[in-house]
């Protein structure tokens, strides 16, 4: 749910967008957290509960949301969770500790472990942040056990996510000069199942399965609004607008969300691509 790897090039990801640092992080657990992600990390921890793993590597771990779900579905797995801003690892680390469990900033492009040490690796919504994806698909692969998983999940398109596309069209709408394009370009910019795919496959992995799944967005949108303009990396490319447009993009991003929803409680669908992969 953090991004989780900075090194490489590609066109559909910019430096800025691996910036969560300073008050981002906290604002993105509070605010999106139960809204976004929670409901896809249970669904992850189900998941890796039915391979039963003794050793487990999180990557893009970002503040500890999946982390936490995969020690209370796997009580006697060892779990390593990492991601590449330590900003987010400390929210984590504060959400919980335990003796099973270790934070640790690393590059998922880089990781910082020997060969086949892990029996499952899981990334939540990480992947679309990395600038190399076959590359760091490639080191999950490394660090996995002849015959472990690589269990990920990545946004689907954002028209699917109705709340998400709300934000995005709301700020985008302020700045018709050079409209910010964070959310489509980023978390939403890694749709393709085939694309997703192929990636794997030219990591070597074998057995690659993706599977399309709904969930719905429940909450309030006083909360999402400032967490996607205020809690991600579409905060600086709003800032580069001037200063006091922060606050101007926020209250037009809560407008039309509240028009969406049909008031401040959301209960909107969602759609994720969640992939399953063998080394």
């Amino acid at each position: 749910m953090g991004p989780g790897g900075a090194k490489g090039a590609e066109m559909t990801v910019e430096s800025s967008d691996s910036a969560f640092r300073g008050s981002i992080p906290a604002l993105y657990d509070r605010c999106l957290g139960p809204f976004l992600f929670e409901p896809y990390a249970q669904d992850l921890a189900a998941r890796a509960a039915a391979l039963s793993p003794r050793r487990i590597l999180e990557t893009a771990a970002g503040t500890g949301i999946v982390t936490a779900a995969l020690a209370a579905a796997l009580p006697d797995a060892e779990i390593v969770a990492t991601d590449l801003n330590p900003d987010m690892l400390a929210v984590a680390h504060a959400r919980i500790a335990s003796p099973r469990i270790a934070f640790r900033p690393a590059d998922a492009m880089a990781l910082p472990f020997p060969d086949r040490g892990f029996d499952l690796v899981v990334c939540q919504f990480g992947a679309m942040f990395f600038p190399d994806r076959p590359a760091a698909f490639a080191e999950a692969r490394r660090v996995l056990r002849p015959g472990g998983t690589f269990l990920l999940n990545v946004w689907d398109r954002i028209e699917a996510n109705p709340a998400s596309a709300a934000v995005a069209e709301a700020v985008a709408g302020l700045f018709p000069e050079a409209p910010p394009s964070f959310l489509a370009r980023t978390p939403f910019g890694y749709h393709d199942v085939a694309r997703l795919s192929a990636d794997l496959a030219a990591a070597g992995f074998a057995d690659v399965a993706v599977e399309t799944v709904a969930r719905r967005s429940r909450g309030r949108a006083s909360d999402v609004a400032p967490g996607l303009c205020e809690g991600s990396p579409l905060r600086a490319e709003i800032e580069s607008h001037g200063p006091g447009r922060l606050a101007e993009a926020t209250s037009a991003a809560l407008a039309r969300l509240r028009e969406v929803a049909g008031g401040d409680s959301v209960d909107l669908p969602m759609s994720a691509h969640v992939a399953t992969a063998r080394a």
